[in-house]
């Protein structure tokens, strides 16, 4: 049976009920006793009742997936990040975080014409410096326990949360490659007037061992780049209407931001995690590129969103369009050699079922 908690997470638990009997046969051997005693219980001679009831068990199986896409290359739950991945052990190829950036303190910022409050959500409250560090150190060491040995994490922030982000890093032991600065090119206007106009975040880019090396696509990121080397400024504008079809997040990014991402460190066919999903769209760039990946997420809005996004991209047509908006953006290859790049979607369904021991799929 599958019941729902008051969180309206969903697990899946079995109840087994065990009756006893004690009762007395003639019998040569003990294998002739058991033999006697299996005909009469078939026979209904020897009936057990709840007179007979000795105890009752339960047993609560892994969580079940708030969704899969069809092809199984999209998977939701619900769920904290840190007590969600303790329940598995799996080895991801690469991890997308975008945590929480603890900045919602009362400010004003400009959204669609108009002065609003910063208030994403209890979740982006600001926290103590000790406070900060600690739910940093937890969710890391969790992303870091399922990685593989060559894998990469990306981590977004902004100067709110990502020097606590930096020294956790150390702490576990990644070697950091790279702190991307992320320039929008159509940031929101300065209301104060007082300083210089917010319009970068910051991406740290590590691995997890120091000496394990790990995967870059070097020549794919020089040839998008106009065969020349890619830098660690990367100028690109914040999310666009159509990213909106299925609803709003406070803290969407733009999927040309991950497909860049994705097609840098990962290889097609590849596990991606990512612990704060959100509005999906490190699973959408990572769908449409010919990943895998999990997404975990607390509130459920927004996994409807998620799954809805994911659902999207079942029409042809829309994903089509989706990889012509980013192959205009520059992001991505020409859709002809972006084919070639990506794992055939049953060659994805093959190692799902043959390769992979996966609780959740």
């Amino acid at each position: 049976m599958i019941v729902t908690l008051c969180n309206e997470m969903k697990y899946r638990v079995t109840i087994e009920e065990t009756l006893a009997k004690a009762v007395e046969v003639e019998a040569d051997t003990q294998d002739d006793a058991e033999d006697i005693v299996r005909q009469l219980y078939r026979k209904e001679e020897i009936i057990l009742s709840g007179d007979d009831y000795v105890c009752t068990s339960y047993n609560v199986a892994p969580r079940v997936p708030f969704y899969k896409s069809p092809n199984r290359d999209f998977t939701l739950l619900q769920g904290d990040c840190v007590e969600t991945l303790s329940k598995f052990q799996f080895g991801f190829d690469m991890v997308f975080a975008d945590p929480p950036y603890f900045l919602s303190g009362g400010g004003i910022s400009y959204q669609s014409g108009h002065v609003v409050c910063v208030d994403k959500g209890d979740w982006d409250k600001p926290k103590t410096p000790e406070e900060m560090d600690q739910f940093n150190y937890r969710w890391v060491k969790a992303c870091y326990d399922h990685m593989k040995p060559d894998a990469t994490i990306w981590i977004s922030g902004t100067y709110h949360n990502i020097f606590s982000v930096q020294q956790q890093l150390i702490k576990l032991g990644f070697k950091i490659l790279n702190v991307i600065t992320w320039a929008k090119t159509n940031p929101p206007p300065n209301i104060s007037c007082r300083y210089f106009t917010y319009s970068t975040e910051s991406i740290i880019w590590a691995r997890k061992s120091l000496k394990v090396p790990h995967y870059y696509n070097y020549d794919l990121m020089r040839h998008l780049n106009g065969d020349k080397q890619m830098t660690d400024v990367w100028r690109l504008p914040a999310i666009a209407k159509w990213e909106k079809s299925c609803g709003k997040h406070p803290t969407q990014k733009p999927l040309a931001l991950l497909a860049r991402i994705i097609l840098a460190s990962t290889k097609p066919g590849a596990w991606i995690l990512d612990p704060f999903s959100g509005s999906g769209t490190t699973g959408i760039a990572a769908s449409l590129l010919g990943r895998r990946y999990l997404g975990l997420e607390i509130e459920k809005e927004y996994l409807h969103m998620s799954r809805a996004r994911r659902e999207e991209l079942e029409s042809s047509a829309t994903r089509h369009d989706y990889l012509h908006r980013l192959e205009k953006a520059g992001v991505v290859p020409m859709q002809d050699d972006l084919f070639a790049l990506k794992a055939p979607a049953d060659r994805v369904r093959e190692e799902v079922d043959d390769s992979y021991g996966v609780p959740w799929i």
